[in-house]
């Protein structure tokens, strides 16, 4: 079934693209959560007329994400954990933590953002990603010291 993207959605396409998928995925997800129209011709038509509205919301986008990008790549984040032998933490530091973090700086970031394959367990420097835009990914500096 071919459908119009109303919304970006990750790892399917971007606002005003055709897509084909699976009748199933359109129908009771996609079309009812309103991310996406059935590719008709009115419906085409109608895309056709907002085509230079939605380029020119997707490069403001873009250029947000880009300014946000150089932020956070000017930014380290220092958490401070208790930790056992071997450096390694009582808990953990995931992205919720990173967030916060961020935000205690200035920089907000939704934490679904942050691409974490799995919580922090040691001590130590890391460089976690962060997907701000479907072309634009920034690396957030971390570094996990042991707690006083």
């Amino acid at each position: 079934m071919e459908i119009i993207l109303v919304k970006d959605v990750e790892n399917l396409g971007f606002t005003g693209q055709i897509v084909k998928v699976a009748r199933g995925y359109a129908r009771n997800h996609l079309i009812p959560c309103q991310f996406a129209l059935e590719a008709t011709p009115a419906n085409l038509k109608s895309m056709e007329k907002k085509r230079a509205e939605f380029e020119a919301r997707a490069q403001r986008e873009k250029d947000r994400a880009k300014d946000l990008a150089g932020q956070i790549k000017q930014v380290s984040v220092v958490i401070a954990q208790k930790a056992g032998d071997k450096d390694k933490l009582y808990g953990s530091v995931t992205n919720i933590d990173l967030a916060e973090a961020l935000a205690q700086q200035g920089v907000d970031v939704d934490r679904r953002r942050i691409k974490l394959t799995e919580p922090i367990k040691s001590l130590g420097d890391f460089e976690v990603p962060i997907k701000l835009h479907g072309d634009v990914t920034a690396m957030l500096k971390v570094q996990v010291v042991r707690a006083e």
